[in-house]
Order: C-alpha cells, then sequence, then structure tokens
C-alpha cells in the first residue's frame, strides 16, 4: 500500500481543515495510508539553523522522503495559501540538491467554510509545487465547502453526495501515484 505523507496547513486544534483530511483518510484506507506530518514544531526556514539542525527538521524531511506521494490541505488565508505550509516546503526543499519533494507525485485539497472553498489559495500553492518538482495531478479540483452535517460523529462522511465525489478524488489520486512514481534510487531509499 503507498503512503502518503499528509500536510495540513492549520495548526488549530479544531482545525476543518484537519478533519477534512482525516475524512479523507477513512476513505482512502486499504488503498493509501495517510501519514500526518507535523509541521507544529517546525521553526521558521533561517540557513543557520543547519549549523546544528533541529529534530523537527530532520523528522519532517524524512517523513517526505519516504512517502510515496504527498497531499497538501490547505486552507485560504487572506486569498492564499498558509505560512506553515510554505515554511515546510522551503524546509523540505534544502539544502539545494537536497529536495525531499522532488518528483513526489502530488495532490491537493482544501476547504473553508466559505462557497469558494479555498480555491485562490490553492491556485497559488500550486504555483510553489510545480516549482519544487512535485508532480501535481491537475483534475479533480476539490474546492470543498465545509459543512458539519456532511460528516458523521467519528469523522467519516455520512452525505452519500460527498462521499462519492470525494471517493473519486482518492480513486483517481491512487491512479495519480501508480502512473507517475519513479523508482526510488539506493541513494534515495537510504536517505530514507
Amino acid at each position: 500500500m503507498k503512503q502518503v505523507a499528509v500536510l495540513v496547513g492549520s495548526l488549530r486544534k479544531d482545525s476543518i481543515n484537519r478533519k477534512f483530511a482525516e475524512a479523507l483518510g477513512k476513505l482512502a484506507a486499504g488503498r493509501l495510508e495517510f501519514r500526518f506530518v507535523e509541521l507544529g514544531d517546525v521553526p521558521m526556514y533561517n540557513d543557520d539553523l543547519f549549523e546544528n539542525l533541529p529534530a523537527s527538521i530532520t523528522r519532517l524531511k524524512n517523513d517526505i522522503a519516504s512517502a510515496d506521494a504527498v497531499l497538501f490541505v490547505s486552507p485560504e488565508y487572506n486569498r492564499s495559501f498558509p505560512a506553515v505550509l510554505k515554511n515546510a516546503i522551503d524546509w523540505g526543499t534544502r539544502p539545494y540538491g537536497q529536495n525531499s519533494f522532488a518528483t513526489k507525485p502530488g495532490g491537493l485539497v482544501g476547504t473553508s467554510p466559505g462557497a469558494a472553498g479555498g480555491a485562490a489559495g490553492q491556485n497559488h500553492l500550486k504555483s510553489v509545487l510545480n516549482v519544487v518538482d512535485v508532480v501535481l495531478m491537475g483534475q479533480p479540483e476539490v474546492y470543498f465547502q465545509y459543512k458539519p452535517e456532511l460528516f458523521a460523529d467519528d469523522g467519516s462522511v455520512k452525505d452519500e453526495a460527498t462521499k462519492a465525489f470525494l471517493e473519486a478524488y482518492i480513486s483517481r489520486f491512487v491512479q495519480w501515484i501508480e502512473r507517475t512514481s519513479e523508482p526510488k534510487t539506493s541513494a534515495q531509499a537510504d536517505a530514507a
């Protein structure tokens, strides 16, 4: 089973994007294994920290490098994506030549209470992910308007139309990972 490093762009305990990611993970069970990457303890990017690299950075880079794919789950802040994701991307791509994201199949989803579902923020994030060599799945796009009544108390999706839509996304993401995965070199396997 393919392992997916999941980066959620909200640190809030009761984040709807975290809940949304967990619901997707339940739908993907048996096809993909979601592994949530901790971002809350990652310091802001600073080259000087490479002299005595914090354990959180090593963990972040290893979590991404060892995964078969990455899934970004992003809220929208001021028509863009949150700094916590940009920070994780900056650390993950450094130092030069050690890009943990390179050639990883990737997906991008997000949710918001508003009708646009975070579309503007995702569009900004897409441009960054392409630059850092994430092989991003373009379709279907998931700009999801979060409504609590669509989900059961255990976090699973209870609305059948929503479930069908999100299962179609997961199925397509599984196919995308299979189609775009590059074999790991021995050096990449050793780094993971």
